[in-house]
């Protein structure tokens, strides 16, 4: 199943190059007060409201894709945790800054990182860059949506807390700042095109992916090429929180990037997933 957000908080099944509106599905949300729960309540509450997502995309109305916009197929995350430095070539690249190798110890552990919440867009949105003076990359990454609360996951166990998988951008202005901070710029976590459900993608430590600037491939890459599979980043990150249904993780680029100016469109495609088209302005 291919699940998107859409135009003014619609939701969408996506067959093929159309998609269909199963929003009535919706009303099977129980309506709640402050305080809130925790998570996204869609993905909290998926399996009570699949059979009326399913009913309702007997006869949903269908449009084409090309026809909608789609926002992030998330809508409350209440975590974004980033990975950084997660690539077996790491060893072997010169830093972006042109200040030299890069290096990876054994042992060396799992890099994590917090992005803000309101960095959280969808592909239509758009990035508005800010610090023009500065250099901004984009980052395609293997996003993974959780499904099932957890803490202190087994690695064993810890696909079973997949809801499933998106393609993200996790745009990163470089200096000197703290990850957390560059990183989490409005617009600087974009999420899309939409959720493809565990199933649809059995395997995701071997997923081709590429990235392209304008037409130019800057990148093709797999998954394979990670430092950390996806069941390690999972375990790794619920032994310092507890993961709720709509925690994102940002699994970390296999290639490295180049940099985006205003004007620029990015296209970030996955296996198993799609194609994710961004385009680039400038802040203000």
């Amino acid at each position: 199943m291919r699940i998107c957000r859409f135009d003014s908080n619609r939701l969408g099944l996506v067959d093929g190059d159309d998609v269909i509106d199963v929003s009535a599905a919706l009303d099977g949300l129980e309506t709640v007060r402050w305080p809130y729960p925790r998570g996204d309540a869609l993905i909290s509450n998926f399996e009570s409201l699949r059979p009326s997502i399913e009913q309702s995309a007997v006869n949903g109305a269908r449009m084409p894709l090309s026809q909608i916009e789609l926002k992030s197929p998330v809508a409350n995350p209440g975590k974004i945790i980033g990975i950084a430095r997660n690539r077996r070539n790491l060893d072997n690249e010169s830093n972006p800054l042109g200040q030299g190798a890069q290096s990876r110890q054994d042992g060396d552990p799992v890099h994590m990182f917090i992005k803000a919440n309101s960095a959280l867009v969808g592909p239509a949105d758009g990035v508005s860059l800010r610090f023009l003076d500065r250099r901004n990359d984009p980052e395609a990454e293997l996003t993974l949506v959780i499904g099932k609360e957890g803490t202190d996951i087994p690695r064993e166990a810890a696909m079973d807390h997949v809801f499933g998988y998106c393609i993200g951008l996790d745009m990163s202005l470089r200096g000197k700042e703290s990850p957390s901070s560059r990183k989490s710029i409005d617009s600087y976590a974009v999420l899309g095109p939409w959720i493809v459900t565990r199933d649809e993608l059995p395997d995701p430590d071997n997923v081709n992916n590429s990235l392209s600037i304008n037409g130019q491939l800057i990148h093709e890459a797999n998954t394979r090429d990670f430092a950390f599979d996806v069941a390690t980043l999972i375990a790794h990150a619920s032994t310092f929180f507890t993961l709720n249904p709509g925690d994102v993780v940002m699994a970390g680029t296999p290639a490295i990037s180049e940099p985006v100016q205003a004007g620029d469109v990015i296209v970030a495609s996955f296996e198993g997933i799609g194609e994710m088209t961004v385009p680039v302005r400038a802040h203000r």
